[in-house]
């Protein structure tokens, strides 16, 4: 089987999409805001709340969520698309720019940037880190959830496109 059957196999199966961001305290004297944009991301447990995020090895996303083990995750709603769009660009401009034409709070436990107009928010610690692949599988424990926009449709991601539910 070859990578292209498989990208094209896995295309077909429609995926949430999600902001993940942490607070990168060594990018400069107060810190900066990093995010990226996840389609691989599930709840995987409710007694202990845990959910889980594929980042690819080697990342930026993946060296800062080794090094800070709190995090978080906004569930995009349908009308996010361009957010998503700009936080998954190769060479894209600086997470910092990037947060500054997206309106947000930084949570209350890990300091990431939570986005106003998700669906849900969560606030995560690591708990394990598994090498899967290509891939790092991070394992958080949910410390927090919030509902900023509870109401709206999500966005999801199907053969190589955002698309609005709804």
């Amino acid at each position: 089987m070859s990578e292209g059957a498989f990208r094209d196999a896995m295309a077909r199966l429609a995926a949430g999409v999600v902001l993940v961001t942490a607070f990168d305290e060594e990018d400069g004297p107060r810190g900066a805001p990093a995010g990226m944009t996840a389609t691989a991301f599930l709840s995987v447990s409710l007694d202990p709340p845990l959910v889980l995020v594929s980042v690819r090895t080697g990342s930026r996303m993946d060296e800062l969520l080794e090094r800070q083990p709190l995090w978080a995750a906004s569930l995009l709603s349908g009308e996010q698309r361009t957010t998503a769009g700009r936080f998954a660009m190769k060479g894209r401009l600086s997470d910092r720019l990037l947060f500054q034409e997206v309106a947000h709070t930084l949570g209350e436990i890990s300091g990431a940037p939570l986005l106003d107009r998700a669906l849900t928010t969560v606030e995560c610690r690591t708990e394990q880190r598994v090498a899967a692949g290509d891939h790092t599988l991070v394992v958080a424990h949910v410390l927090r959830v919030g509902l900023p926009s509870p109401d709206g449709s999500p966005l999801t991601y199907f053969r190589g496109r955002y698309r609005a539910l709804g």
